[in-house]
């Protein structure tokens, strides 16, 4: 693999470090097939237009490992701090008078 001024370092989950490549959207849509195998073989690949990040092209199992670590809506509520022993206490002040 070729860098450029374009190659960030990314560290992957296994804490393993690989360069993470970025391909301009044309280059990317002409050689897809290209695009595809290197973020299997090297990691998630960078997509970028005009210069900015776009896209992250990711093979299938680092997808399916980041997809595995996020909870379910009811796991996110359960997990949350527990509220069993929570008390509020309020301050006895009937308030001010007034003159009517």
């Amino acid at each position: 693999m070729k860098f450029n001024q374009n190659t960030n370092i990314l560290v992957r989950q296994d804490r393993k470090r690989c360069a993470m490549a970025s391909w301009q959207v044309q280059d990317a849509k002409t050689r897809l097939s290209e695009v595809i195998e290197h973020a299997r073989t090297e990691g998630p690949q960078t997509i970028t237009r005009h210069g900015a990040e776009r896209r992250v092209v990711l093979s299938i199992e680092d997808y399916r490992a980041l997809a595995a670590h996020k909870p379910d809506f009811k796991a996110h509520l359960l997990g949350g701090p527990k509220v069993n022993d929570f008390s509020i206490e309020r301050d006895r002040d009937i308030g001010r008078t007034l003159d009517l």
